[in-house]
Protein backbone atom coordinates (compact mmCIF):
# COMPACT_ATOMS: atom_id res chain seq x y z
CA UNK A 1 0.00 0.00 0.00
CA UNK A 2 1.23 3.67 -0.90
CA UNK A 3 0.69 6.69 0.71
CA UNK A 4 -0.25 9.92 -1.33
CA UNK A 5 4.15 10.43 -0.95
CA UNK A 6 5.02 7.51 -3.04
CA UNK A 7 6.33 5.64 0.79
CA UNK A 8 5.10 2.10 0.86
CA UNK A 9 3.09 1.63 4.10
CA UNK A 10 3.67 -1.52 6.11
CA UNK A 11 0.87 -3.90 6.65
CA UNK A 12 -0.84 -3.65 10.34
CA UNK A 13 0.09 -7.04 11.00
CA UNK A 14 2.94 -8.95 9.32
CA UNK A 15 3.83 -12.63 10.63
CA UNK A 16 6.71 -15.05 9.35
CA UNK A 17 7.26 -18.50 10.14
CA UNK A 18 5.04 -18.27 13.22
CA UNK A 19 4.07 -21.56 15.74
CA UNK A 20 2.73 -22.58 18.68
CA UNK A 21 3.08 -25.61 20.06
CA UNK A 22 1.64 -27.42 23.13
CA UNK A 23 3.64 -29.82 24.55
CA UNK A 24 3.74 -32.69 21.41
CA UNK A 25 0.92 -30.79 19.57
CA UNK A 26 1.43 -27.90 17.01
CA UNK A 27 -1.25 -25.47 16.75
CA UNK A 28 -0.04 -22.80 14.64
CA UNK A 29 2.28 -24.53 12.49
CA UNK A 30 4.59 -21.88 10.94
CA UNK A 31 1.74 -19.13 9.73
CA UNK A 32 3.08 -16.22 7.16
CA UNK A 33 0.15 -13.81 7.00
CA UNK A 34 0.06 -9.68 5.98
CA UNK A 35 -2.87 -7.63 7.03
CA UNK A 36 -2.87 -4.24 5.61
CA UNK A 37 -3.47 -1.05 7.47
CA UNK A 38 -7.57 -0.82 7.64
CA UNK A 39 -8.76 -3.94 6.53
CA UNK A 40 -11.42 -5.75 8.06
CA UNK A 41 -10.33 -9.22 8.29
CA UNK A 42 -12.25 -12.32 9.99
CA UNK A 43 -10.85 -15.65 10.87
CA UNK A 44 -12.59 -19.05 10.79
CA UNK A 45 -11.25 -22.51 12.10
CA UNK A 46 -12.81 -25.53 13.92
CA UNK A 47 -12.71 -25.33 17.92
CA UNK A 48 -9.08 -25.86 18.38
CA UNK A 49 -7.94 -25.10 14.93
CA UNK A 50 -5.71 -21.85 17.27
CA UNK A 51 -7.58 -18.98 15.66
CA UNK A 52 -7.70 -17.63 19.91
CA UNK A 53 -4.00 -18.85 19.96
CA UNK A 54 -3.25 -17.08 16.74
CA UNK A 55 -5.22 -13.46 18.03
CA UNK A 56 -3.14 -13.71 21.61
CA UNK A 57 0.50 -14.24 19.78
CA UNK A 58 -1.01 -10.97 17.56
CA UNK A 59 -1.76 -9.10 20.38
CA UNK A 60 1.32 -9.85 22.47
CA UNK A 61 -0.11 -12.10 25.31
CA UNK A 62 1.88 -15.27 24.74
CA UNK A 63 5.15 -15.30 24.76
CA UNK A 64 5.59 -19.23 23.49
CA UNK A 65 5.22 -18.57 20.19
CA UNK A 66 7.91 -18.69 17.68
CA UNK A 67 9.11 -17.84 14.10
CA UNK A 68 11.64 -17.74 11.64
CA UNK A 69 11.00 -13.78 10.54
CA UNK A 70 9.00 -11.34 12.31
CA UNK A 71 5.63 -10.52 13.89
CA UNK A 72 4.65 -6.92 13.36
CA UNK A 73 2.02 -5.16 14.75
CA UNK A 74 1.09 -1.24 15.13
CA UNK A 75 1.34 0.22 18.40
CA UNK A 76 -2.22 0.83 19.69
CA UNK A 77 -3.47 -2.31 20.01
CA UNK A 78 -7.11 -2.91 21.86
CA UNK A 79 -8.63 -6.42 22.10
CA UNK A 80 -12.12 -7.58 23.22
CA UNK A 81 -13.20 -10.40 24.28
CA UNK A 82 -16.22 -12.47 24.41
CA UNK A 83 -16.92 -11.80 27.58
CA UNK A 84 -16.73 -7.76 28.10
CA UNK A 85 -14.20 -8.11 31.20
CA UNK A 86 -15.81 -5.40 33.26
CA UNK A 87 -14.88 -4.55 36.45
CA UNK A 88 -17.97 -5.23 38.79
CA UNK A 89 -17.19 -2.94 41.56
CA UNK A 90 -16.28 -0.32 38.83
CA UNK A 91 -19.01 1.92 37.23
CA UNK A 92 -19.26 2.06 33.60
CA UNK A 93 -16.84 4.98 32.72
CA UNK A 94 -14.70 4.38 35.10
CA UNK A 95 -13.92 0.34 33.52
CA UNK A 96 -13.94 2.62 29.94
CA UNK A 97 -11.51 4.64 30.70
CA UNK A 98 -8.98 2.18 32.87
CA UNK A 99 -5.60 2.28 32.35
CA UNK A 100 -5.85 5.65 30.26
CA UNK A 101 -4.50 8.57 31.98
CA UNK A 102 -4.37 12.71 30.81
CA UNK A 103 -6.87 15.08 31.52
CA UNK A 104 -9.11 14.08 28.88
CA UNK A 105 -9.39 10.47 30.03
CA UNK A 106 -13.09 11.17 31.38
CA UNK A 107 -14.34 12.93 28.15
CA UNK A 108 -12.54 10.11 25.94
CA UNK A 109 -14.55 8.06 27.72
CA UNK A 110 -17.98 10.00 27.58
CA UNK A 111 -16.93 10.27 23.84
CA UNK A 112 -16.57 6.51 23.33
CA UNK A 113 -19.59 5.86 25.32
CA UNK A 114 -22.11 8.10 22.85
CA UNK A 115 -20.41 6.30 20.21
CA UNK A 116 -21.65 2.82 20.99
CA UNK A 117 -25.28 4.21 22.15
CA UNK A 118 -24.76 4.57 25.89
CA UNK A 119 -24.59 8.01 26.65
CA UNK A 120 -25.81 8.84 29.58
CA UNK A 121 -25.08 5.44 31.22
CA UNK A 122 -21.88 6.36 32.49
CA UNK A 123 -22.33 6.02 36.28
CA UNK A 124 -24.61 2.54 35.91
CA UNK A 125 -22.48 -0.37 37.44
CA UNK A 126 -21.76 -3.28 35.17
CA UNK A 127 -24.22 -5.49 36.66
CA UNK A 128 -27.03 -3.10 35.40
CA UNK A 129 -26.03 -3.90 31.69
CA UNK A 130 -27.82 -6.21 29.89
CA UNK A 131 -25.30 -8.62 28.25
CA UNK A 132 -25.33 -6.30 24.32
CA UNK A 133 -25.08 -3.56 26.81
CA UNK A 134 -21.73 -4.81 28.34
CA UNK A 135 -20.42 -5.65 24.87
CA UNK A 136 -20.93 -1.82 23.72
CA UNK A 137 -18.78 -0.97 26.70
CA UNK A 138 -16.29 -2.99 26.26
CA UNK A 139 -15.76 -1.57 22.46
CA UNK A 140 -16.07 1.73 24.03
CA UNK A 141 -12.89 0.34 26.49
CA UNK A 142 -11.17 -0.17 23.40
CA UNK A 143 -12.18 2.72 21.22
CA UNK A 144 -10.67 5.41 24.33
CA UNK A 145 -6.98 3.96 22.99
CA UNK A 146 -8.08 5.19 19.14
CA UNK A 147 -6.41 1.58 18.12
CA UNK A 148 -4.36 1.15 15.24
CA UNK A 149 -5.35 -2.61 15.39
CA UNK A 150 -8.47 -3.89 16.89
CA UNK A 151 -8.18 -7.72 17.64
CA UNK A 152 -12.17 -9.30 18.40
CA UNK A 153 -12.25 -12.58 20.02
CA UNK A 154 -15.78 -14.25 19.52
CA UNK A 155 -17.21 -10.83 20.85
CA UNK A 156 -20.94 -11.64 20.08
CA UNK A 157 -20.84 -15.18 20.78
CA UNK A 158 -22.87 -14.76 23.72
CA UNK A 159 -25.29 -12.71 22.85
CA UNK A 160 -28.94 -13.78 21.22
CA UNK A 161 -29.25 -13.34 17.80
CA UNK A 162 -31.30 -10.21 17.38
CA UNK A 163 -28.53 -8.69 19.78
CA UNK A 164 -26.12 -10.08 17.64
CA UNK A 165 -27.17 -8.32 14.59
CA UNK A 166 -27.28 -4.85 15.84
CA UNK A 167 -23.83 -5.61 17.10
CA UNK A 168 -22.74 -6.09 13.58
CA UNK A 169 -24.50 -3.15 12.22
CA UNK A 170 -22.42 -1.12 15.22
CA UNK A 171 -19.13 -2.56 14.85
CA UNK A 172 -19.05 -1.87 11.22
CA UNK A 173 -20.29 1.66 11.74
CA UNK A 174 -17.20 2.49 14.03
CA UNK A 175 -14.82 0.58 11.74
CA UNK A 176 -15.99 2.92 9.19
CA UNK A 177 -15.62 5.94 11.18
CA UNK A 178 -12.29 5.12 12.49
CA UNK A 179 -10.57 2.87 10.29
CA UNK A 180 -8.44 0.54 12.73
CA UNK A 181 -7.47 -2.63 11.18
CA UNK A 182 -9.78 -5.57 12.39
CA UNK A 183 -8.80 -8.95 13.03
CA UNK A 184 -12.16 -10.78 14.20
CA UNK A 185 -12.16 -14.40 15.21
CA UNK A 186 -15.39 -16.32 14.86
CA UNK A 187 -16.94 -19.75 14.67
CA UNK A 188 -20.38 -17.99 12.47
CA UNK A 189 -19.35 -17.87 8.98
CA UNK A 190 -22.48 -15.55 7.97
CA UNK A 191 -21.07 -13.13 10.62
CA UNK A 192 -18.06 -13.57 8.82
CA UNK A 193 -18.93 -12.42 5.63
CA UNK A 194 -21.66 -9.90 6.69
CA UNK A 195 -19.22 -7.95 8.31
CA UNK A 196 -15.55 -8.50 6.58
CA UNK A 197 -13.79 -7.49 3.42
CA UNK A 198 -11.43 -11.02 3.75
CA UNK A 199 -12.01 -14.21 5.31
CA UNK A 200 -9.36 -16.66 6.61
CA UNK A 201 -10.00 -20.26 7.20
CA UNK A 202 -7.40 -21.66 9.54
CA UNK A 203 -6.77 -25.48 9.00
CA UNK A 204 -3.87 -27.65 10.10
CA UNK A 205 -2.17 -24.83 11.42
CA UNK A 206 -2.06 -22.75 8.61
CA UNK A 207 -4.02 -20.38 6.28
CA UNK A 208 -5.87 -22.99 4.24
CA UNK A 209 -8.19 -20.55 2.45
CA UNK A 210 -7.41 -16.64 2.22
CA UNK A 211 -10.78 -15.33 0.40
CA UNK A 212 -11.80 -11.49 -0.34
CA UNK A 213 -15.79 -10.63 -0.20
CA UNK A 214 -16.08 -8.57 -2.82
CA UNK A 215 -19.78 -7.35 -2.05
CA UNK A 216 -20.39 -4.07 -0.86
CA UNK A 217 -21.40 -3.16 1.87
CA UNK A 218 -23.85 -2.75 3.71
CA UNK A 219 -24.84 -6.24 3.39
CA UNK A 220 -27.58 -8.16 4.49
CA UNK A 221 -28.29 -12.20 5.51
CA UNK A 222 -30.11 -12.37 2.87
CA UNK A 223 -28.19 -10.97 0.03
CA UNK A 224 -28.30 -13.89 -2.35
CA UNK A 225 -24.62 -12.63 -3.85
CA UNK A 226 -22.81 -13.75 -0.38
CA UNK A 227 -24.66 -17.52 -0.70
CA UNK A 228 -21.35 -18.55 -2.89
CA UNK A 229 -18.84 -17.25 -0.40
CA UNK A 230 -20.66 -18.92 2.19
CA UNK A 231 -20.64 -22.30 0.67
CA UNK A 232 -17.36 -22.07 -0.43
CA UNK A 233 -16.32 -21.23 3.12
CA UNK A 234 -18.32 -24.11 4.31
CA UNK A 235 -16.69 -26.54 2.16
CA UNK A 236 -13.07 -25.39 2.91
CA UNK A 237 -14.40 -25.69 6.69
CA UNK A 238 -15.76 -29.27 5.56
CA UNK A 239 -18.79 -28.78 6.33
CA UNK A 240 -21.24 -31.60 4.34
CA UNK A 241 -23.47 -29.57 1.86
CA UNK A 242 -26.97 -29.03 2.38
CA UNK A 243 -29.87 -26.67 1.68
CA UNK A 244 -29.65 -23.25 3.09
CA UNK A 245 -32.80 -21.05 4.18
CA UNK A 246 -32.42 -17.54 2.83
CA UNK A 247 -33.18 -16.30 6.44
CA UNK A 248 -30.48 -17.95 7.91
CA UNK A 249 -28.61 -15.91 10.28
CA UNK A 250 -26.18 -17.35 12.00
CA UNK A 251 -24.36 -20.63 10.49
CA UNK A 252 -21.36 -22.05 13.61
CA UNK A 253 -19.44 -24.25 12.90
Amino acid sequence: MATHTGQLTPPAIRISGLTRSFGARTVLDGIDLDIPAGQFVALLGHSGSGKSTLLRAIAGLDHEVTGNGELRTPERVSVVFQDSRLLPWRRVLDNVVLGRRGKDARERGLSALAEVGLAGREESWPNQLSGGEAQRAALARSLVWDPELLLADEPFGALDALTRIKMHTLLRELWERHRPSVLLVTHDVDEAIVLADRVLVLEDGRVGLDLAIDVPHPRSYRDPLLSRYGERLLTALGVNDSPQDETRQGTAI
